[in-house]
């Protein structure tokens, strides 16, 4: 059941927040509003988990106009979640030791072995809800319950690139180098930004993401 709410940002945006159950339909409408009409409509969007902001210019489009083109993109969003057609990409991970410190840690909150973590870290076929908080970041859902874990009491001020964390109900996959709450089960040398690249994110929201344990990077 969609729990819709629009309300407004400031005096130039206009946030639709609904529940994580209707994130495909917001994936499809960016994907559609890319594809279609960024161009033309001199808006803007920018996608969240379980929520989509729409950018405006005030001097150029009033709040009603925005208001009304943004409820008409939700209603086709319906019929267009099924054009979603997002790669599967596997995702080359070296779990524990140096590239995972906090391993241990997750498999000892679960209750499991480290060897359990690490295969039940990679059986699920993950959805990317969104790239948020890095360029690259990738937000995952799809985490096995049993693997959710609380974010660190004390964030560790720098996280190596390509690090695999858990983060709450969702594991991701830190782009850069940067500060970050999540614990580190893993590190793949997979390179997930490039700002040469056309499009510089390696993955997109409504891709598909599998773990592959390996032994080194």
């Amino acid at each position: 059941m969609s729990s819709l709410m629009i309300y407004p940002l400031g005096e130039t945006a206009l946030v639709l927040q609904t529940n994580l159950a209707e994130q495909s339909r917001l994936i499809a409408m960016l994907r559609h509003f890319e594809k279609q009409h960024s161009a033309h409509t001199g808006y803007q969007m920018v996608l969240g988990v379980g929520n989509l902001t729409l950018r405006f210019n005030p001097l150029q489009q009033s709040a009603e106009d925005a208001l009304l083109w943004l409820q008409q993109q939700w209603a086709l969003s319906e019929m267009q979640v099924d054009e979603i057609n997002g790669d599967t990409v596997e995702i080359p991970v070296v779990y524990g030791g140096n590239a995972g410190p906090d391993l241990e840690f997750v498999a000892e909150q679960a209750s499991m072995s480290v060897q359990q973590v690490i295969e039940a870290h990679c059986t699920p076929l993950y959805q990317v809800l969104c790239i948020g908080f890095l360029p690259g970041f990738p937000y995952l859902a799809g985490l096995a319950p049993v693997l959710h874990t609380p974010r660190r009491a004390e964030p560790r001020s720098q996280v190596p690139a390509g690090s695999v964390g858990i983060g709450g109900a969702q594991t991701g996959i830190y782009p850069c180098s940067s500060p970050g709450g999540w614990h580190l089960i893993g590190r793949t040398a997979l390179t997930l930004f490039d700002a040469n690249a056309n499009p510089p994110c390696r993955l997109q929201a409504g891709d598909r993401v599998r773990f592959v344990a390996q032994d080194s990077l």
